[in-house]
């Protein structure tokens, strides 16, 4: 069983503390109060353990957007440099975060991500993107990842609607969504253009009523 001392779980914490319930403070008293050495275990699936991306994942998060395998037959893969992607983890929102995806054997299998998309002055939607490596690929892996982010951010904030924009092409990862109770809302026309094409886009969503309850993170945050 992997574990994350309380400054990683703080971490999590502060970054979603504009969507968390008004009494969390209560809440993070006792977590202090029954953590005082660092006993949380946090984000953790069957198969796969998301934990959020730290300075030491940066080359291997680089490596990952600068292989064309990796990001796969959608999208030109976007050579980002280290010392970009250093900058804008300099710069965290209470909107967005990025975490690694591990197997039980603590191997890093790809990231799962979630932000927030804004419609004008009027609107706005969580929204999840995830990519995993060819070696992760068929194991369940990114299902159970989109599981445990769903669970994470319907415990936590106060949303009612995740959605995801993928390639109309990308059979996969309709298959990831559905399997998890996303619907399909339409398609956006020639969204996106990369590789030489215009792509159009799959609206796939899930809303809190449709997600009920937690599938995976069913634990406490700490141990009695």
């Amino acid at each position: 069983m992997q574990e994350y001392d309380v400054k990683h779980l703080f971490h999590f914490i502060v970054t979603l503390r504009q969507g968390l319930p008004k009494d969390f403070d209560t809440i993070l008293g006792d977590i202090r109060t029954k953590c005082p050495q660092g006993c949380v275990t946090l984000l953790e699936g069957k198969k796969v353990n998301l934990r959020i991306l730290e300075k030491e994942d940066i080359p291997t998060y680089a490596a990952w957007m600068n292989n064309q395998e990796f990001v796969g037959e959608f999208f030109l893969a976007p050579q980002l440099s280290v010392s970009h992607i250093e900058k804008r983890l300099s710069e965290p929102s209470p909107d967005s975060a990025l975490f690694i995806i591990e197997s039980k054997k603590a191997t890093k299998s790809g990231w799962i991500t979630y932000f927030e998309t804004r419609y004008g002055g009027y609107a706005s939607s969580t929204e999840i993107g995830y990519m995993v490596t060819p070696e992760g690929r068929g194991k369940g892996y990114c299902t159970e990842a989109v599981a445990i982010i769903l669970d994470y951010l319907y415990l936590l904030r106060e949303i009612d609607r995740i959605q995801a924009l993928i390639a109309e092409e990308n059979v996969a990862s309709k298959r990831v969504l559905e399997k998890n109770g996303f619907k399909k809302e339409g398609v956006l026309r020639r969204l996106f253009y990369s590789l030489g094409k215009w792509w159009d886009t799959s609206v796939y969503s899930i809303l809190r009523e449709e997600w009920g309850s937690p599938k995976i993170l069913k634990k406490k945050l700490w141990k009695e």
